[in-house]
């Protein structure tokens, strides 16, 4: 076999469908767009996919209820057990190498929960901790800061 001799599979190219090139090809007149309406007509493209043909939009239609703080604080969350299974011990722990590391992804604002136990003194930089967390990073020997 030579480069010139190859050719695709049979049936996996097609034909480009050429519409609007008389009634004799099959996808002349309406040009396989069907009869009247928008979508029949140039332009209708444009509509965006949530567009309801100009009734009242479904997101408007919908019952609203609560509501939702701009100025919510969203933490990434750790627990100890990730920190007991990665870092050595007397490692300092920010959230600047949380971030290095995979286990947060902004490292913006970073609270540190308890589950799971901690054997190693750390030292652990973060926003916020949880009592439990506290008390088991304390008893393991190390030391916490919270961050502002």
């Amino acid at each position: 076999m030579k480069l010139h001799e190859l050719k695709p599979n049979k049936g996996a190219t097609h034909r480009k469908k050429r519409v609007g090139r008389g009634i004799g090809s099959g996808h002349g007149k309406t040009s396989t767009r069907g009869e009247k309406g928008q979508t029949s007509r140039s332009g209708d493209q444009k509509m965006p996919a949530r567009f309801e043909g100009g009734q009242t939009p479904f997101i408007m239609r919908i019952p609203k209820r609560g509501f939702i703080s701009p100025h919510k604080k969203v933490y990434e969350i750790v627990n100890v057990k990730v920190l007991e299974e990665r870092f050595e011990a007397n490692t300092e722990i920010t959230p600047e190498l949380l971030k290095e590391t995979g286990l947060v992804r902004t490292g913006s604002l970073v609270k540190i929960l308890g589950e799971g136990e901690l054997t190693k003194p750390l030292t652990v930089k973060a926003h916020a901790f949880s009592k439990s967390a506290e008390e088991k990073i304390t008893a393991a020997g190390g030391s916490i800061e919270k961050l502002s």
